[in-house]
This record gives structure tokens, C-alpha cells and sequence, in this order.
């Protein structure tokens, strides 16, 4: 292995990278140094190269090596590393898949197992790239996996490809599907159908929804997006409003909408079919989203899951998987009182 290795520079905000050379770290007691053989570019990494985000304003040193969807091979073991985090041997070579962050396992957030929730979790972002071990990022050579990591074998079917958004894209919407939760039977609408809209498609239905709404104008998209677990879709070439799509969810769901809602689009103007969270208590809560209502949406409730957040719609998705055939369409004022001004039919 060579003394030095090449790795990205982040400079700010719409400055070019520059590819720097860094001496490669020794990994120290139960740390890995990982040989990087795939790296995505996250919408986040765009979103702070244009301004939109802003590492200064976060207190982050700059030059900083960034990236964060990546995978790779085991490079060097630290003294005392072994086995991957679910005690496979793990020798050189191996292909490993890991948590970009690193949580510390000891604050009141990890005792918790609220690992998103650390304050130091993003440790290898607090210092600069010119600060050892260097290799803080996924768009480099080599990649420094701290101790305390989690990280798992690869096995030979998963291919780099596949395994490269997995610490990102795939546990984002993963998380806040757990943490809703979503259950079986239950609709899903997806707002976007990029790689998050991608994936939410396919966890939805591996999870048990039994229709899942997908939102988006590009072809290529909508048709990625059925390949995946879609079963219906909402073209905005169509639906040129925000009161004709919410129209057109509505219609392929009955006239309920969907019980769970997913905004993975990240821009305000597509955030059209939430609203404030139904105070009355139920099986689904969470924190009401900020904004006026809309008398033309459904009731959405929301969780955190890291930066983003996922609304959640309860409309009577239950119900929906429960009727007989043969049964016709629900009426959704029998369970839902505000659409009666009374108490729900029995």
C-alpha cells in the first residue's frame, strides 16, 4: 500500500473540489481502514455544494473530505478487530458495507438506541481534512471507519451498486417507515420518485402496504419507481395543481388518501398534502408539521428521521384491508368525525 493516497476537496459553496494527496492513517485499536470502490452523490452533497445547506453556518471546519454513500473493501484492521458487528470473520479484502456516522454509544440519545440523535455522531465531519486521519468522506481512496463502528460483511450477490446508497438512502426511508409505523394493509404515497422515492416503493411493500402512490413528471421515474413496488402513479403533467393531485390521490385510494405520506422531494412547493396533525388520540401520533391547514388535504402527522421528516396520514388504511369482498366502496365518514361533525358510525 502507498504512504499517500488522493481524496476530494470540499472548499464551500460552489468552489470547485480539488483532489489533494494525504498520508494514508494506521487504524488505531478497533478502528478499519476501508479501500473505497463506490461513492454516490447524495442530494445532500448537492444541496451544500449550491448554497442550499451550509456547512460554515453549521460550525464545520472547512476543507472538509464530504461524501457519505459509499462501499468498500477492507483495507487495514485496527489491534482488536476481528469479526464484522454481527460476528462474521473479517479478514482484508472483505467487502463491507458501514454506518457513514458514528455514534458514541454512551450519551443518554445511544442508551436510547437514538443513535440519529447523538451530538457527536458526525464526529468526522468536526474537524478538517487536513486533520488526521484525513480520509473523513466517501469521496476518496480510502475511507477511516472509527472504532465503535457498525459494519457488515457483504455477501457476493450484493453487488457495490446495490450496496452504495444502503448507509443513506435505503435506512432513511427504513427508519421513518419503523418509526411511523407503518403497518400491513396500509396505503402509501410517495412524493418524488427519485432515489429515496425509489427505495420507499420497494421497503413500502416488502413492509406489507398494500398500495403505494407514487408522485412525479419524468418517465424514466414513474417507470423505475413501478419496477420497484409501485402501484399506482400520479404523473404532474397532468396534475398541474396541488388541489388536482390531492384530487387524484384521493381517487385511487377511495377517497381516503394515503395513510402514510413520504415528502422525499426536500423543496416546499411540492409540500401540498400535509397538515397539522389530528389532535384526538390514536394508534399513529407524532409532531404536528408547521403551516396552515389546507381544507382540501388530508389530516398528515409527521416524525423526525434525521434532517428530513416523514408526514403520516391516518385514513382509515386499516379498514381498507379489512373489507370483504364484494363489500363496494367505504364511506369514510363512518370513521371519521370531522367529516360528520359528530361522533363516528358504529
Amino acid at each position: 500500500m502507498a504512504d499517500t493516497a488522493k481524496l476530494a476537496v470540499f472548499h464551500g459553496t460552489g468552489k470547485p473540489f480539488e483532489i489533494r494527496e494525504y498520508p494514508v492513517p494506521e487504524p488505531e485499536p478497533g478502528a478499519i481502514l476501508i479501500k473505497v470502490t463506490l461513492a454516490n452523490v447524495c442530494g445532500s452533497d448537492l444541496h451544500y455544494w449550491r448554497g442550499e445547506q451550509d456547512y460554515a453556518k453549521l460550525g464545520r471546519p472547512l476543507p472538509l473530505n464530504t461524501g457519505h454513500e459509499h462501499t468498500g473493501t477492507v483495507a487495514r484492521l485496527g489491534p482488536g478487530v476481528t469479526t464484522d458487528s454481527t460476528g462474521q470473520p473479517l479478514a482484508v479484502g472483505d467487502r463491507v458495507v458501514y454506518r457513514y456516522f458514528c455514534p458514541c454509544g454512551r450519551c443518554k440519545a445511544c442508551l436510547r438506541r437514538q443513535h440519529k440523535s447523538c451530538p457527536v455522531r458526525q464526529a468526522n465531519w468536526l474537524v478538517s481534512c487536513e486533520v488526521w486521519p484525513h480520509f473523513q468522506g466517501g469521496f476518496g481512496q480510502y475511507f477511516y471507519l472509527r472504532p465503535n463502528h457498525a459494519v457488515f460483511k457483504l455477501p457476493a450477490q450484493i453487488t457495490d451498486e446495490m450496496a452504495a446508497g444502503i448507509n443513506c438512502a435505503y435506512t432513511q426511508v427504513y427508519a421513518g417507515l419503523e418509526i411511523v409505523p407503518l403497518r400491513a394493509g396500509q396505503t402509501v404515497v410517495v412524493q418524488g420518485a427519485g432515489g429515496l422515492g425509489v427505495y420507499a416503493c420497494a421497503v413500502a411493500r416488502e413492509m406489507g402496504a398494500s398500495q403505494v402512490v407514487v408522485i412525479d413528471g419524468i418517465d424514466e421515474r414513474l417507470a423505475l419507481a413501478r419496477d420497484f413496488g409501485a402501484t399506482d402513479a400520479v404523473d404532474l403533467r397532468e396534475h398541474l395543481t396541488p388541489e388536482s393531485r390531492v384530487a387524484r390521490v384521493k381517487q385511487l385510494t377511495d377517497g381516503w388518501g394515503g395513510d402514510v405520506v413520504l415528502e422525499l422531494v426536500g423543496r416546499p412547493v411540492v409540500d401540498h398534502l400535509r397538515q397539522p396533525a389530528d389532535p384526538r388520540p390514536g394508534p399513529l401520533r407524532g409532531r404536528a408539521p408547521p403551516g396552515r391547514p389546507r381544507p382540501d388535504a388530508p389530516h398528515a402527522r409527521e416524525v423526525s428521521v434525521g434532517p428530513r421528516r416523514v408526514p403520516q396520514v391516518p385514513s382509515g388504511g386499516d379498514q381498507r384491508s379489512l373489507r370483504r369482498p364484494g363489500q363496494g366502496p367505504r364511506d369514510p365518514s363512518r370513521h371519521r368525525p370531522e367529516l360528520t361533525g359528530g361522533q363516528a358510525q358504529s
